[in-house]
């Protein structure tokens, strides 16, 4: 092989360059729309990746960015960053709070920092007028290699999820021994942080998200791949709230549903502005 054909097949097996959508920019903050399968940062388990996400926003807005929070490679929607190490710091302590705050009522603070995402899950939830709490404590959820050395015998964390079913579908085929497969779209607003916390707690709900390797079904999971044709955990972070660190204004950064949310609202006849209450 040559070397010219050497490079030709090189170029071949690297992926095109992704470029982010960006969802709000200020000279502090740059928020990005975070496609599901892209990690945040490199970490010990992206040995075979290319991309990251603050690699590709550093490159698109030409400067040095700081994560404040992260999503899960599966999940995708708002990824905030901080431009300076200032900002970043107070950024993160409001996302340590977060984590660790064990106040139901924070869901109501005009201060709160919010997040709000959107599952579609396995079977039928309860369409309720109002929201329900899932109030269940979780173990931490720990890496085998970058926590290894952190103590196994912790005792499970307070852990509090708001979530609402925004609609139901159906399909009338046969799936092991029910006769039709049922989805729900489910609204979630995390009180607390905890690691998976919301796929936990829909799996806990015996209702896991659509795509979900870890917690989800193993029929509904190929069943879903094969009628719609793509691969991929149905979680979406749609909106993040939250006071300026700077400017202490509020401020609201929305991600919309991509092609593949699309084609499912598509295929069950579901209208936008109905499933985004």
């Amino acid at each position: 092989m040559t070397d010219f054909t050497k490079t030709i097949a090189l170029e071949q097996a690297v992926p095109e360059k992704p470029v982010l959508t960006i969802l709000y920019q200020d000279e502090y903050l740059v928020a990005v729309d975070k496609p599901a399968g892209l990690f945040v940062h490199r970490s010990f388990m992206d040995r075979d990746e290319i991309y990251f996400a603050l690699q590709l926003v550093r490159d698109q807005i030409g400067q040095y960015v700081y994560p404040v929070h992260r999503l899960d490679r599966p999940t995708s929607g708002v990824l905030l960053f901080a431009l300076t190490k200032e900002v970043a710091q107070k950024l993160n302590e409001a996302f340590a709070n977060k984590s660790n705050n064990d106040g139901v009522n924070e869901i109501n603070s005009e201060s709160a920092l919010t997040k709000t995402y959107y599952a579609l899950v396995r079977g039928h939830l309860p369409i309720t007028a109002q929201a329900e709490l899932v109030d269940y404590p979780l173990k931490e959820k720990l890496d085998k290699l970058g926590d290894k050395n952190v103590s196994r015998d912790k005792a499970p964390q307070s852990a509090k999820t708001y979530y609402q079913v925004i609609k139901q579908a159906s399909l009338p085929i046969t799936l092991g021994k029910f006769d039709s497969v049922r989805y729900s779209l489910v609204k979630l607003l995390p009180i607390t942080g905890r690691r998976h916390q919301i796929r936990r707690h829909l799996a806990h709900l015996r209702h896991p998200i659509i795509g979900d390797i870890n917690y989800g079904d193993n029929k509904q999971n190929p069943f879903f791949i094969q009628y719609f044709g793509f691969k991929r955990l149905m979680l979406i972070a749609k909106s993040l709230c939250f006071i300026h660190p700077i400017t202490k204004q509020k401020i609201t950064i929305t991600a919309e549903f991509d092609p593949q949310w699309q084609h499912v609202f598509t295929e069950f006849n579901w209208s936008f502005d109905e499933c985004t209450l």
